[in-house]
């Protein structure tokens, strides 16, 4: 078997650490809490991780992948929806932990046979991998607002 190309590794290894920091974070927080709105229009926990997942499917789609869900049906999970406008819509927390498995699954088992990434496929792997990074630093801090010790030590 050919070795991996620097870039798959560098995004695998991404993708696992920010795996690890989202669900270190989300640990212990009930569908209750990851709907409570800081300062009453911050977006919820619940809102960031339907994002996070919403956002990993096109990451799957250039990877040749199908999505874990139906991007239309969870569409108030998008980019720049207003999270308290569709507060009546977002789905069970655990159902959401769920469908972030299953996206982890599907990613790790496509970078662990992938064998290069096409060279117009660099810049969206690396813009949705900072997108992972910055949406799981938030959730960090949601936990601390939720009255929750930090996670990360």
């Amino acid at each position: 078997m050919e070795t991996q190309s620097n870039d798959i590794e560098i995004i695998k290894n991404q993708v696992v650490s920010t795996y690890y920091v989202i669900t270190m974070n989300i640990d212990g927080i009930t569908h209750e809490e990851s709907m409570i709105f800081p300062n009453g229009e911050a977006n919820c926990m619940n809102w960031i991780l339907g994002h996070l997942i919403h956002i990993r499917n096109p990451l799957l789609n250039i990877l040749d992948e199908e999505s874990v869900w139906d991007s239309d049906k969870f569409s108030f999970y998008n980019r720049g929806e207003i999270a308290l406008d569709h507060k009546d819509k977002l789905i069970n927390f655990e159902d959401l932990k769920s469908y972030l498995k299953q996206s982890q699954d599907k990613l790790e088992a496509k970078l662990n046979t992938i064998e290069s990434f096409k060279p117009e496929m660099i810049k969206d792997i690396s813009t949705l991998s900072l997108h992972e990074i910055y949406h799981s630093g938030q959730l960090g801090y949601l936990r601390r607002i939720l009255g929750k010790p930090g996670a990360i030590k």
